[in-house]
Order: C-alpha cells, then sequence, then structure tokens
C-alpha cells in the first residue's frame, strides 16, 4: 500500500492544505494484488474517508479490500467544520471535498472519474459531512456511507446566541451552519438536500445509514431513516449493539467499502 501525505493550495479554503491518500498499486513490493480480474481491469476508484469532531485523517479501512476491489482511499482533514461552507469565514469546506478535491485526485493521482467509482462515507461529524457533501455533489458520488451521523441541525435550531452546550457555542454552531433557527430549512440539512434533488429529478446516490442502538445519535439517526422511508428514497439502515466508538465504525466501514465497490459479486 502506498501513502501519500500531500499538501496543496485550496482555492475553496484559500490557503495550503493537507490530505493523505492510500493506493493500492504496491502490493508486496510489485507483486499482483489480488484483485479479480473485472476489479483489477477497471480504472482505480476512490473512498472519501471522512473524520469525527477533533479528528484528524486516517484511515481505517483495511487494505485487503482497497487490493480486492482496486479503490483508493482519500482523506481531507476537515477540523472541526463538519464539512460545511462557512459563509462567515469564506472557507468553503463542502466544496473543498466535494469538487475540488475530487477533481485534483482524478487529475494528479490517475483515480477513476467515474461517478460509479466515487464514494464518500464518514462517522460521526464526518458522517454528518458524507450526507452533506455527497448530496451536494451528487453528479460526483454514488454512494454515501453515513455512521453514527451527527444529525443536530435540528437539534441546535432552538440555541440562543449566547448560549452553549457540551460541544460547542452559538457562534461556532452558527458559522457551520447560519442562522441556527433557520437551519432545518437549509441545504445544511440533508432532508432538505434530498427534497431539492427529489424536486429537480436528479439521481440520488445510494445511502447506506448505521448507528448502535447505545448511541448518543441513534434518535437522529432513526428519524433521518423514517424522513428517507416517508419520501420513498431507496436506502441501506441498520442498527444493532454498538456505541460511539470506532470498535463499531470499523466493522461497518468493512460493509461500506464492499457494497460500494463490490456489489456486483
Amino acid at each position: 500500500m502506498a501513502v501519500f501525505d500531500i499538501s496543496y493550495y485550496s482555492e475553496a479554503l484559500r490557503r495550503y492544505v493537507p490530505f493523505q491518500a492510500f493506493l493500492p498499486f504496491d502490493y508486496k513490493n510489485g507483486g499482483q494484488p489480488p484483485a479479480g480480474e473485472k476489479y483489477a481491469s477497471r480504472p482505480m476508484g476512490a473512498l472519501f474517508l471522512l473524520h469525527g469532531f477533533t479528528g484528524s485523517a486516517f484511515n481505517f479501512v483495511p487494505q485487503e479490500l482497497c487490493y480486492k476491489y482496486n479503490f483508493a482511499v482519500i482523506m481531507p482533514n476537515g477540523e472541526n467544520s463538519f464539512y460545511t461552507d462557512h459563509e462567515r469565514s469564506c472557507a468553503e469546506y463542502c466544496k473543498m471535498v466535494g469538487a475540488e478535491l475530487v477533481d485534483f485526485v482524478r487529475r494528479t493521482l490517475g483515480l477513476a472519474k467515474e461517478r460509479e467509482l466515487t464514494g464518500i462515507a464518514g462517522f460521526s461529524m464526518g458522517g454528518y459531512g458524507a450526507l452533506h457533501v455527497g448530496l451536494k455533489y451528487s453528479e460526483n458520488f454514488a454512494k454515501i456511507g453515513a455512521m453514527s451521523s451527527a444529525l443536530i441541525v435540528k437539534g441546535l435550531s432552538a440555541m440562543k446566541p449566547g448560549e452553549s452546550n457540551s460541544v460547542a457555542n452559538y457562534d461556532y454552531y452558527s458559522d457551520c451552519f447560519g442562522p441556527l433557527s433557520a437551519a432545518p430549512e437549509r441545504e445544511v440539512n440533508p432532508e432538505v438536500q434530498i427534497k431539492k434533488l427529489k424536486n429537480e429529478k436528479a439521481n440520488v446516490p445510494g445511502l447506506y445509514l448505521c448507528c448502535g442502538e447505545e448511541d448518543f445519535l441513534i434518535e437522529p439517526n432513526r428519524d433521518f431513516h423514517a424522513f428517507l422511508q416517508n419520501e420513498g428514497i431507496d436506502h441501506l439502515y441498520t442498527e444493532g449493539p454498538g456505541t460511539h466508538n470506532m470498535e463499531y465504525w470499523t466493522k461497518h466501514v468493512v460493509k461500506i467499502a464492499e457494497w460500494m465497490f463490490g456489489e456486483q459479486d
């Protein structure tokens, strides 16, 4: 597995930004990767993997899956941005991941340009980010994997200036999501994004949603699942024993990667 630490100038963030890339093209010092012929002969796909709040870019997708299904893992540093476009600070994190970085790695690393071979996934803040970015730039992503997604926009709508919760304060959240009272009606709410795609008769990416039953985010994930059902949006939803931790996400990222890149098996 080749590991790249790359910095490039981001027009979306107005500065140099780092990301990591894992590419499965050096299996056992030049030997042939254990990919089936139909995977090895197609262009190398890309999974954009988004970290959670207070985290940074790292890969927890098993290397064997990358070799088997011939896809790279691209990990941007989203800081604590929720991967939204911050209007007050002119920092466009959603655009950086969903448009700019997709184009950059396709041009420089030679990854597949096909939507069908490009997916996005994440956990917690990154699960929300995968939904927000993947739906905003649905022309670039065929599938979205959202694990324990921080679907908090509705819950923040009653917060007032000067208030805070155990994570952050009003000013921070309003930088991420805009005026909080109006946030549930804006495109920072994935429900609004889904309705917009439906109204435009655009392709909604495939959705894989999961959350542990003991996770503090289980109720908003259940609510989003119910919303998708009511809207008639095909999706996969699973919940079961588990809490908000890497043990749960490591198990499900395997299922997500196989669903994204090996579904035809």
